[in-house]
């Protein structure tokens, strides 16, 4: 057990830790449309489509 907290553990935190850095740090090649956040767009449900295509222009 204790080869495990002295030697694997402090490993895999270290590993953990180098791969969400290079997951964040990737972004550095991205192409600037991909580095931006995703755009929001606003959800409707089909009850609510169906009530705005009945009103009149």
């Amino acid at each position: 057990m204790q080869i495990f907290r002295q030697y694997i553990a402090p490993l895999i935190v270290i590993i953990i830790f180098l791969i969400a850095m290079v997951a964040v740090s990737i972004r550095i090649f991205l192409p600037g449309d991909l580095a931006a956040p995703a755009p929001m767009e606003e959800l409707i449900s089909p009850q609510a489509a169906a009530m705005l295509s009945t009103l009149p222009n």
